[in-house]
């Protein structure tokens, strides 16, 4: 998708007409034909004009595709297992170097030893009781407590309530890596 794509788009979704965009930045209509089917890139000057007619930010014209919004619907999500105790994963989504995680824990499941990966965590516990540990430092969590972690420090998690736990889990990569 080129910038003359994310024109029409915004365009469309305004429903407004390559008229009433011509109307109002003075260009003609054969040029933004031409700009929206990405036959000649317009200087920043006219994509700024552009861009106010459609009541956008400049910027946002500028988006390559995998830098725009991205919507994963909930039975959509790619799902892994964890483990020895198959742990649910859903993948949730990413931008970037950030990607998040819903993990289901079943009670007395854990992540069984610990272990050790690229990254930076930050753990959010929606439901239930979990153990922590992380060298020295440990801690037991419930629903609506959160911590963090040198995903690169051996660490260890388990459910230590009698219900399923769940944590949400946004994680920071310096590089790409799969989570």
């Amino acid at each position: 998708m080129g910038i003359g794509c994310n024109i029409r788009a915004a365009r469309k979704r305004k429903n407004l007409s390559i008229q009433q965009i011509c109307e109002r930045t003075g260009l003609s209509q054969g040029f933004m034909s031409q700009v929206e089917n990405n036959k000649t890139s317009p200087s920043i000057a006219t994509l700024d004009s552009i861009a106010n007619a459609l009541n956008v930010p400049l910027a946002f014209l500028l988006l390559k595709e995998e830098e725009r919004m991205q919507v994963i619907r909930k039975d959509e999500r790619r799902k892994t297992l964890y483990g020895k105790n198959n742990l649910q994963v859903d993948h949730l989504g990413g931008q970037g170097n950030v990607k998040m995680m819903l993990v289901d824990m079943p009670p007395g499941s854990s992540t069984e030893e610990e272990h050790a990966h690229a990254g930076d965590e930050i753990h959010f516990i929606l439901e239930g009781t979990v153990y922590v540990e992380q060298g020295e430092d440990s801690a037991t969590l419930e629903a609506g407590d959160s911590f963090s972690w040198r995903a690169a420090i051996p660490h260890y998690a388990k459910n230590v309530g009698e219900n399923n736990a769940r944590i949400l889990i946004a994680v920071f990569l310096e590089a790409d890596h799969d989570v």
